[in-house]
């Protein structure tokens, strides 16, 4: 029987995990709702051991700029199939140009996320770089009802962004078709502005968008500040050809009016 050993159980894996299950597959994880301490190494490296399929969503730890996994398990899973959940962070802003695969990567802000993503690729791992994850629970539908959506003036700004239930497909694809080592984009097909998704989780929830700011008026954190400094289209034209991906929400239209 395959069996996955996830490290990091989060919001994505979880979905990855359930896609899997169904499917017949014996999963594993690490994480605060898996069943292995990450500091258990024993129970670790007995579990790589018996595992056919290894995934990674742990991030980078920014401040070491290394990767907790490879750090203390990255022997052990040398000649593994491997998986990494990366970021299409890793390819800096490109004026709203677009990026694929080929792009040139480490020329963003997040160094850390870069280098652990090259790491993975030295690996010889499934690199899937990923841009604004939404889905149940984590979407603008729940911004607005929050009262935390904003509109941003900044004209010609964009940003590509996925379903999580169109994640959990394609690493799934990837891992059922032992498909070849290197990096994915795993992105929907429509790159728009924060505003659009914005206005559009307004229309469908029958409320006024909130008003337009500026950069200085949203009084924005560092983090989020550093997320409207980059400005790009991604690309996922390979994961179609490669993994037979098919998104069953392809753009934000389809992903939020589900979701409501």
């Amino acid at each position: 029987m395959a069996h996955l050993f996830i490290f990091g159980l989060g919001y994505t894996a979880k979905r990855i995990k359930s896609k899997l299950e169904e499917q017949g597959w014996s999963v594993s994880a690490t994480g605060s709702d898996g069943d292995i301490d990450f500091d258990d190494r024993g129970a670790v490296m007995n579990t790589i051991a018996k595992s056919s399929h290894v995934l990674s969503s742990v991030p980078p730890d920014r401040k070491a700029g290394a990767d907790p996994v490879l750090e203390a398990y990255g022997k052990e899973l040398r000649g593994r199939a491997l998986y990494y959940l990366s970021s299409t962070g890793v390819y800096g802003d490109q004026q709203g140009a677009w990026v694929d695969e080929a792009s040139p990567t480490g020329t963003g802000r997040r160094n850390a996320r870069s280098d652990a993503d090259a790491a993975w690729m030295e690996m010889g791992a499934r690199v899937f770089r990923l841009p604004g994850i939404y889905g149940p629970g984590r979407s603008a539908l729940d911004r607005v009802r929050e009262g935390k959506a904003r509109r941003i003036d900044l004209p010609g700004q964009v940003f590509s962004r996925v379903h999580v239930e169109d994640i959990a497909s394609g690493v799934t694809a990837s891992l059922t078709q032992d498909a070849p080592p290197g990096a994915y984009n795993l992105g929907d097909d429509l790159p728009a502005s924060g505003n659009a998704v914005t206005e559009y989780a307004c229309r469908l929830l029958g409320v006024e968008p909130p008003p337009m700011q500026t950069l200085e008026e949203a009084n924005l954190s560092e983090m989020a500040l550093g997320f409207y400094s980059e400005n790009r289209r991604v690309a996922n034209g390979k994961a179609k050809r490669v993994l037979g991906w098919e998104l069953k929400y392809p753009t934000y239209v389809e992903g939020l009016s589900a979701l409501l």
